[in-house]
């Protein structure tokens, strides 16, 4: 028995994924250690380098992400996440020969607008995954996103300890590159140029008219902003807390480390799992008993006392999490008219990138005015009025009817 042209495309963009983000993931954690090998010891000016590294390639992707996305429409998927794979590569392995700070933060922030392989997965997945099995396509894609993230961190201290921090960037070239070329050997698009293609000039200027068309999407577009605050608005904060209803300090690395990685594994799995029965279920009841999960089981994480009642709470929210983005792509691409997937999935990509820069500050700011607990209850509060508003703008679509 063959397997179906469009399942091959869609392991092979899985594969492709997990490498580019494990890829990611394995250089960026180590971006302070290698400001002070190059001379950056005084705390302040590390702690200023250190945010513009990570802030200017979020700005850069956000503007760059509905120009690419526009592309993608006009002369097709593939490429644009060949080119997000191979100028991601070049770019990594500039940054491994850089000796002054300020080379650094200029190609980071180069990365930023030339790579976005989430977006491009993204637009190849939904334009070539049947719609039956779009919930799962995203499930599978998701699952990746997480299992990179996750992976790469460990694989990079690892070539830190043993190789130096310098040789991250080319062990997350090379990675890039596999992914590359997985991409063009395996994945097939099946892209038909419009007959109204724009110039490659005109293709510069994004096509936001699905938006303007559709109060759905924009519920869809802001579900995706919540997810990604959500998700930032309490990392940066959680190793701090673990420490504060900890009684040893002793095992405070090992128990952040479990929970955080624990909690990733368990987003992981409801990927591809609530991700492959969403479509039966449907997309919108997936995404709001998602939405709804997640925020009953994230409020209670600013009453506990013990670390192993964080790490209940904060796997049964970390699935519940993981189900809501495949969900929320199914029903961007089940709303989304053919051909026009780059345009919208760039803006989605903006939003996602754009939000996971908020989520930080408004979690400082709280823990800083009402201490450590108002960020679980901030956090439970957005993913709640999510779910909300998806059950409110978010119609299912009726046999023969379009979507609004």
């Amino acid at each position: 028995m063959s397997i179906p042209q469009w399942k091959k495309t869609l392991y092979a963009v899985w594969a492709a994924e997990l490498l580019a983000l494990a890829g990611f993931a394995t250089s960026t954690p180590i971006i302070p250690f290698y400001l002070q090998d190059m001379g950056v010891l005084d705390p302040t000016r590390l702690k200023i380098l250190t945010g513009l590294n990570q802030a200017l390639p979020a700005i850069s992707l956000a503007i760059m992400a509905p120009i690419w996305g526009s592309l993608a429409d006009n002369y097709g998927r593939k490429p644009m996440l060949l080119r997000a794979m191979f100028g991601g590569a070049l770019t990594m392995v500039l940054q491994g020969f850089v000796t002054a700070p300020w080379q650094l933060l200029f190609l980071r922030t180069v990365q930023g607008c030339i790579t976005g392989t989430v977006a491009a997965a993204t637009v190849l997945v939904a334009s070539t995954t049947p719609e039956e099995e779009q919930g799962y396509g995203m499930g599978l894609l998701q699952m990746a996103i997480f299992l990179g993230s996750s992976l790469g961190p460990m694989f990079g201290g690892v070539i830190s300890d043993f190789f130096g921090h310098r040789v991250n960037f080319f062990a997350t070239s090379l990675l890039l590159l596999a992914a590359g070329f997985i991409i063009s050997k395996f994945a097939v698009d099946d892209f038909v140029p419009p007959q109204d293609r724009k110039s490659v000039l005109k293709s510069l200027v994004p096509d936001f008219s699905p938006l303007m068309k559709s109060r759905a999407l924009w519920s869809l577009m802001a579900v995706v902003a919540a997810d990604n605050i959500a998700g930032s608005i309490v990392s940066p904060f959680l190793p701090l807390f673990i420490q504060s209803i900890s009684t040893s300090a002793a095992r405070v690395a090992s128990n952040t480390g479990l929970i955080l990685g624990l909690g990733a594994l368990a987003s992981a799995i409801a990927a591809v799992s609530v991700g492959k029965i969403s479509y039966r279920i449907g997309y919108q009841r997936t995404l709001i008993f998602c939405m709804t999960g997640a925020a009953f089981f994230t409020i209670p994480q600013a009453l506990v006392h013990t670390p192993l009642q964080l790490l209940f709470l904060r796997i049964a929210s970390g699935f519940f999490v993981g189900g809501t983005m495949p969900a929320a792509n199914a029903l961007i691409a089940q709303r989304t008219e053919n051909g026009k997937q780059g345009s919208v999935y760039g803006v989605r990509s903006s939003v996602a990138s754009g939000s996971g820069a908020i989520g930080p500050a408004i979690g400082a700011t709280l823990a800083a005015a009402s201490g450590y607990s108002s960020v679980f209850l901030a956090t439970g509060a957005i993913l709640a009025a999510s779910g909300i508003g998806i059950a409110m703008f978010v119609r299912r679509p009726r046999m023969g009817q379009s979507v609004s």
